[in-house]
């Protein structure tokens, strides 16, 4: 028990909560009049103030000092009477990055209504039948290639179709290969890649290309960013739907994403219905110069409901 109340005594946040009392009555004592709603009154909750601990321990990997407490409050204070003053100075109106702020907070005030409810494995299953092309695996291949320079050759593609008859029906490390191809500046060999990542290194067109060919020889030519090659796939892995246990956990990711962006879209179009847009009408050529201003026309809600 001795421990006990001498850590307790050593925590800064019981010392800040204790002054913050005795400050709290000496003011009430001092000026009774004073309202708890007061505009001038800055009320700091406990929540408040353990939040602000738990993040300094975060960072710090221990619990600030009474002095650092105390510097924590008051930078959370100013940032509370900067904000207010800012609001009496009107420096909230027609500010673009004020306005994308608000309404990204009532967006995702919007979506943590669909995040707020856990689906059950039925749910996300039931989910998971109608979306499989979203969790589809795709296929892998492994190939060798030798390649024909357009740099260095006047017929790339004609020398790369030469060269097919002749190793055709070579194995996949035939000793004609250096001598009828050049140097590539990558590899020779891409093993085990899906089509998105051949795609990056050699092409859209390679990769759609390379998924028709067969495995066991050489064939070609076909065309990449670089130039013209003849291709001999070694082996193919061909992609497939994963069972809902594989892919549980990134099923309700997935699924929460859609539940939000649904949630989102309801939201907003409720909230559109209540209003009318105005906007000005394109002037005509004789009142383009006109001081008056252009007539305006309504833009109705989706709905057809207006205020």
């Amino acid at each position: 028990m001795p421990t006990l109340i001498k850590r307790l005594l050593s925590e800064p946040l019981l010392h800040f909560i204790v002054i913050g009392a005795a400050l709290f009555v000496g003011y009430a004592y001092l000026k009774p009049d004073a309202g708890v709603d007061s505009p001038r009154q800055i009320a700091l909750s406990l929540d408040e103030l353990r939040t602000m601990t738990a993040y300094f321990e975060s960072q710090w990997h221990r619990p600030p000092t009474p002095q650092e407490f105390q510097a924590l409050v008051e930078d959370k204070i100013k940032e509370e009477v900067l904000y207010r003053e800012g609001l009496a100075m009107g420096l909230d109106k027609e500010d673009t990055i004020v306005k994308r702020r608000m309404a990204q907070k009532v967006q995702f005030l919007a979506e943590d209504v669909a995040a707020a409810h856990e689906p059950s494995t039925a749910e996300l299953k039931a989910w998971f039948e109608k979306n499989t092309d979203k969790f589809a695996l795709p296929g892998r291949y492994s190939f060798r290639h030798i390649y024909f320079s357009p740099d260095k050759r006047a017929k790339a593609h004609n020398d790369a179709t030469e060269a097919l008859a002749k190793i055709g029906g070579e194995p996949e490390d035939s000793p004609l290969i250096p001598s009828i191809a050049d140097r590539f500046m990558f590899q020779d060999y891409y093993r085990d890649r899906t089509p998105g990542a051949i795609a990056k290194e050699l092409g859209p067109q390679f990769a759609v290309a390379l998924e028709k060919l067969k495995p066991g020889s050489w064939q070609g030519p076909i065309e990449s960013g670089y130039g013209w090659h003849l291709v001999f796939v070694d082996t193919v892995i061909p992609g497939r739907v994963p069972a809902f246990e594989e892919v549980e956990s990134e099923v309700k990711t997935a699924w929460l994403g859609n539940q939000k962006a649904l949630a989102w879209d309801k939201a907003y179009k409720e909230m559109r219905a209540k209003y009318t847009v105005l906007l000005p009408s394109p002037p005509d050529k004789q009142t383009a110069s006109a001081p008056a201003p252009p007539p305006k026309t309504e833009i109705p809600s989706t709905s057809g409901e207006g205020l």
